[in-house]
């Protein structure tokens, strides 16, 4: 029993709990305050000793990967490569509900401000990311339409990989708009995610045709 006047003792948390609260902890303040922000001021919002921090991540960029792998990795959706390779249905209608899905992890507050603060920095979570998002979206889309066209799969052009590009940019480019800037769009998500797949299967019919 705590005596009167007393504060509670905080619950003594193991290694990998106090890890995770640390991580979650520095999603939040990155997410605000962006990658120059120091260490110093994390441990002070953390109520902790810089010192005390080191122990658990030794360095920021430690910490920064750690950040990585929690928001970018680990919300990866493993569905997501059957919901673009699944030929029982046809592309439009599986690439419609795959940014459907897609949107609604990528479109979080933390997500999208991490990722613009990562980009004006410099570091390599962009890179990374955008690698994983050729390698495991543009690429397996353009090789489905080329598929659905009866046409080499493999024999993907850089002109289809960037038209991939600037279709998938404009379906971000929403989520920084209501998310970020706090527009309200004129069109839903729906009327985006729809026409922006239509303009991409015209767009690879007529670099092909």
């Amino acid at each position: 029993m705590t005596e009167l006047g007393s504060s509670p003792k905080r619950k003594r948390l193991s290694y990998d709990d106090r890890r995770s609260e640390f991580v979650q902890k520095a999603i939040e303040f990155f997410a605000e305050e962006g990658f120059d922000s120091s260490t110093r001021e994390l441990a002070r919002r953390l109520g902790v000793t810089q010192p005390l921090l080191y122990r658990y991540f030794p360095s920021k960029d430690d910490l920064i990967a750690e950040v990585y792998e929690t928001v970018y990795v680990q919300r990866w959706r493993a569905d997501w490569d059957d919901m673009i390779s699944d030929r029982s249905t046809p592309l439009r209608d599986r690439l419609i509900e795959f940014y459907t899905v897609y949107t609604e992890v990528v479109f979080q507050r933390d997500w999208m401000r991490i990722f613009l603060f990562a980009g004006l920095k410099g570091g390599d979570i962009n890179r990374r990311y955008i690698d994983r998002v050729r390698r495991r979206i543009l690429e397996p889309i353009v090789r489905e339409w080329r598929n659905e066209q009866g046409i080499d799969p493999d024999a993907l052009s850089d002109q289809e990989i960037e038209l991939a590009w600037s279709v998938h940019g404009g379906i971000y480019y929403f989520g920084v708009r209501t998310e970020i800037y706090g527009q309200k769009p004129v069109a839903g998500l729906p009327f985006v995610i729809e026409s922006s797949v239509d303009s991409l299967l015209i767009g690879l019919q007529r670099l092909n045709g």
